[in-house]
């Protein structure tokens, strides 16, 4: 019949095993519809209830009556045309970019924040070439400087770094590439390590460092309380990078003959080298904003003091801790912008670490690239001389030399 021909001619739609496929990416006119709509009936719902119907106030409490009736209006409209499924899905949606957007609008805020209340001791150049030794509290934005707090903080981070790139990087290595039970009771502490207070550690090194062998507050202690605190993030993190390292890259070079260390020297550490730098960065982050180790071990001064084995050497956290517990208005200023200044430090040494170990992974520097040669011209010659030994080698029963030459 006409109308059975023309009924089998139309084109069925597209079904998965289960009814008609969903759309994973992109946004439809319906979905963009019931975002609206569910904005304009949050915006209303939230207006209603603390301006006209309660007593509430306040704009954070606005806010989150909005975002929890954004998502129930939001449901309620996806629920109109979509599976149970397809709501989910758009309700989790939702909720994951809300908080990203609440993330990210978090850190803006603070930054300008920051920034905002710093910026009239930021504009004057002597707040970054003059120590506070030429001013007192009451003085002018336009007399004293924070430069002792940034040469104390780039020392003591600088021998902080010195301890704890090492000795973090080798425990990875030892808990990655030996293993055993001495490395499993290594983990276990760097794990308790990582959850230990700040103010511990700065008492532990107050007690064992600061009375029993400096007897006096300076650099190198407060250095040593951040590298407690630096220590355990630095090990975990790059336990973790290191774990990401295919293990087939390992066992292609065992088969080349190489032992484990140059292995791990030419192998696995070129391979995790921008995830070690991101280790260390997390770490670097963590001691530059330790302020209660450091007002237990440093000490306050309001001098340049470029020896860290002598007399009291203030950082920026520290320094900020100063600044904004004082009545005085100025002080406050400069402790934000002593904070605004330690943000802007951050991100530079943020910047350097990224272009130091910021290549990707198998990605080699020249240098990195001339041992590779190097040792794979070695090994073929090991190779070549185990396979064709000279006259007079000692030789197994097979017939081959009794192991590869070195």
């Amino acid at each position: 019949m006409p109308g059975g021909t023309s009924g089998s001619t139309a084109r069925p739609v597209a079904e998965g095993p289960t009814g008609p496929r969903r759309r994973l990416r992109g946004a439809t006119a319906v979905d963009v519809f019931d975002v609206l709509g569910a904005g304009a009936a949050a915006v209303a719902t939230a207006t209603l209830l603390f301006g006209k119907l309660t007593a509430m106030h306040g704009g954070i409490g606005w806010v989150v009556i909005a975002l929890v009736a954004f998502i129930g209006f939001y449901a309620l409209l996806a629920s109109l045309h979509s599976t149970g499924e397809e709501i989910k899905d758009k309700v989790i949606t939702v909720l994951l970019r809300t908080a990203g957007v609440i993330l990210f609008g978090t850190l803006v805020f603070i930054v300008a924040y920051t920034l905002v209340r710093g910026f009239p001791a930021l504009r004057h150049l002597n707040f970054f070439v003059q120590t506070m030794w030429v001013a007192g509290p009451q003085d002018p934005l336009s007399k004293g400087g924070i430069l002792h707090a940034i040469a104390g903080t780039m020392i003591q981070i600088g021998i902080a770094l010195a301890i704890t790139i090492p000795l973090g990087l080798t425990t990875a290595v030892f808990l990655n590439e030996v293993g055993g039970r001495f490395a499993r009771f290594v983990r276990t502490i760097s794990d308790a390590m990582t959850a230990l207070p700040s103010v511990v550690a700065g008492l532990f090194i107050l007690a064992a460092v600061v009375q029993l062998v400096f007897h006096e507050r300076n650099g190198v202690a407060a250095a040593l309380a951040i590298t407690v605190m630096m220590l355990p993030i630095v090990i975990r993190s790059a336990d973790v990078v290191l774990r990401l390292v295919p293990q087939n890259l390992r066992e292609a070079s065992y088969a080349l003959g190489t032992s484990r260390w140059r292995t791990v020297w030419h192998v696995v550490l070129p391979t995790a080298r921008s995830g070690l730098a991101t280790a260390v960065i997390l770490g670097t982050a963590r001691g530059l904003g330790e302020t209660s180790p450091v007002l237990l071990t440093s000490g306050v001064s309001t001098v340049m003091n470029l020896d860290p084995l002598n007399g009291p050497m203030i950082s920026l956290p520290l320094a900020v801790y100063n600044f904004v517990t004082s009545p005085q208005p100025n002080q406050v200023v400069r402790g934000f912008g002593t904070a605004a200044t330690l943000l802007i430090v951050v991100l530079i040494l943020f910047g350097l670490a990224r272009r130091i170990g910021g290549r990707g992974p198998g990605h080699l520097t020249a240098g990195q690239q001339r041992a590779v040669q190097a040792t794979s011209i070695r090994t073929a010659v090991r190779l070549d001389a185990y396979h064709h030994p000279p006259a007079g080698a000692p030789t197994a029963p097979s017939g081959r030399p009794e192991e590869l030459p070195r």
